[in-house]
């Protein structure tokens, strides 16, 4: 009996949330598409279904995070990128510089996990991870455009403190260092929304 067509595509979807898994723990060199149909409860063969390479499953995997895991973690953080109102920049860095988000190895952006890998990576992969980082800077300028002038500059800014001390704190697990980093970043990310 034949698949159904959603089949293919949950199929797809497992695999792809398996190997964004599995790179966020170990990264790119280190996971194996034998890893990731494992983990998947699926052969290898089953692979070439869904995915030409390794490399194109890990674009698709980072492309992946902004409706699927990001999604579940801006809703649970109450941050409705459509909303323009001025508290969306507040509760995104507050969610995004969370020793909640740091703990969460599984379901961390890959702009904190993989910055190392994406930057090695492919094009159609840094595409995917650019894709990750305008959401993140039109969100805040949305939320700053009403009273900052700009806006554009000051979302940038932002961005780069929560995704840059976000990855330092994850570098030093387990230190006081790595939480002084994400306290600060935090707390100077807040007083710039709150200036802009």
């Amino acid at each position: 009996m034949p698949y159904s067509p959603d089949h293919k595509q949950r199929t797809r979807a497992r695999i792809l949330e398996c190997a964004r898994i599995l790179f966020n723990r170990h990264g790119y060199e280190i996971v194996s598409i034998d890893m990731v149909m494992a983990e998947a409860g699926l052969t290898r063969g089953g692979f070439y279904n869904h995915f030409k390479s390794k490399e194109e499953l890990f674009a698709a995997a980072v492309g992946s995070f902004l409706m699927g895991r990001g999604a579940q973690w801006r809703a649970a953080a109450g941050i409705d990128p459509a909303n323009p109102a001025p508290e969306m920049a507040s509760q995104m860095i507050s969610g995004y510089l969370s020793p909640e988000h740091l703990g969460d190895l599984d379901g961390q952006c890959p702009m904190i996990a993989l910055p190392s890998d994406v930057a090695r990576g492919k094009p159609e992969v840094r595409t995917a991870y650019e894709e990750l980082l305008t959401a993140m800077v039109g969100l805040f300028e949305t939320s700053l455009q009403e009273r900052d002038n700009d806006a554009r500059s000051n979302a940038l800014i932002l961005s780069a403190l929560c995704v840059g001390g976000m990855v330092l704190a994850r570098t030093l697990p387990e230190s006081e260092l790595a939480e002084e980093i994400r306290n600060t970043v935090h707390d100077e990310a807040q007083r710039l929304a709150q200036m802009a």
